[in-house]
């Protein structure tokens, strides 16, 4: 459910006018004048909520969901089993469903509005005792820096930001949908709280699905120059406590970094990865979407993590697909023994 510090909700909509703007038949049986307050996502939803199912690895999430209405594939590979209470709208493109429902609820979903901003600082702000301000600094309505804060020059914190105490950001840096604790340092060009990557896609071309959730930075937090943190679709995306990245880091919507971690350069993480504590990742490494990497895992650089992949922690790891590292590195050899093998007739 979107944060109402950054989201403003044109709802609640009937059934029939959801169902109609997402070109979907209103189900059999079903109310047509039920209201929906709401979008959730499927384990934070309530009866009076709209939800979305994408497939079978969150079937566990779907048959316990509380929500009231969902949007299901209108064809699946498996028979469904939803909650007697739900009520499933079949439709021919989830994604693309989803995409205009969250467009009648938040039509400005996408990018901070700053056109009733008149002042550099809007007058709503909560501005902490010893706060530094740079030249050129933006502030938006409701945003809070706590005291003994350090905002560099042309900085902007957008609409219901919290920053925390005695928390350092450097210049042009952009804040916006997201939540920092206190001692948090901030390198210069760093973006936080943008749009996640992510479409609805046809023959048709791409429609944007709006982005409707937070990025949380935990205490202690150190992030890199030119990193950029992606908000979550419609859950957080969280940085943990003491976690430090490295300068040009990107981490999609919806990742879950665990307490101490150690990221190196150019690393990319994709949507919805979750990082336990203490994993170190060299430089380039690349964690593709829907992976798990326990705590205390180690990547060595350009290692690649693929998708749905779900690997140990408390060990070394390198290659692609990421593997044990003595495994790799035996495969390397193995490899270099072949093209080392000598010719016979001619002929390699």
């Amino acid at each position: 459910m979107a944060d109402p510090r950054f989201y403003d909700n044109r709802g609640p909509y009937t059934l029939a006018a959801i169902c109609a703007k997402a070109l979907a038949a209103v189900p059999g049986g079903a109310d047509g004048a039920a209201m929906i307050d709401d979008l959730a996502s499927l384990s934070g939803a309530t009866a009076t909520h709209l939800s979305f199912f994408t497939g079978e690895h969150i079937a566990a999430e779907y048959s316990r969901t509380a929500a009231g209405f969902c949007f299901v594939p209108a064809k699946t590979a498996k028979p469904l089993s939803p909650p007697p209470h739900l009520v499933t709208i079949p439709c021919a493109s989830v994604q693309h469903a989803f995409a205009a429902a969250a467009e009648l609820f938040y039509p400005q979903g996408s990018l901070d509005d700053w056109s009733g901003q008149s002042m550099s600082v809007d007058p709503s702000a909560e501005i902490g005792k010893g706060v530094v301000l740079g030249p050129c600094v933006v502030i938006g309505p409701h945003a809070q820096i706590g005291e003994g804060s350090r905002i560099g020059p042309c900085t902007v914190i957008g609409r219901g930001v919290a920053i925390g105490r005695n928390c350092e950001i450097g210049s042009n840096v952009s804040i916006s949908h997201a939540y920092l604790g206190d001692q948090v340092l901030i390198q210069p060009g760093t973006q936080i709280g943008q749009p996640g990557f992510g479409f609805a896609s046809s023959a048709q071309g791409h429609v944007r699905i709006p982005q409707l959730g937070r990025v949380i930075v935990q205490d202690k937090v150190e992030l890199g120059a030119g990193c950029m943190i992606d908000r979550g679709a419609l859950g957080d995306t969280v940085i943990g406590e003491g976690t430090k990245l490295d300068n040009l880091v990107h981490v999609a919507h919806n990742v879950h970094l665990g307490r101490h971690c150690l990221i190196a350069g150019q690393v990319g993480i994709a949507g919805s990865s979750m990082l336990g504590d203490f994993v170190v990742s060299g430089g380039q490494a690349a964690v593709a979407d829907h992976c798990r990497i326990g705590s205390g895992a180690r990547l060595a650089g350009r290692t690649g993590v693929v998708s749905r992949q779900e690997i140990e922690g408390g060990r070394d790891y390198g290659g692609v697909p990421a593997k044990p590292v003595r495994d790799w590195l035996r495969e390397l050899h193995a490899v270099a023994a072949l093209i080392k093998k000598p010719k016979r007739n001619g002929h390699d």
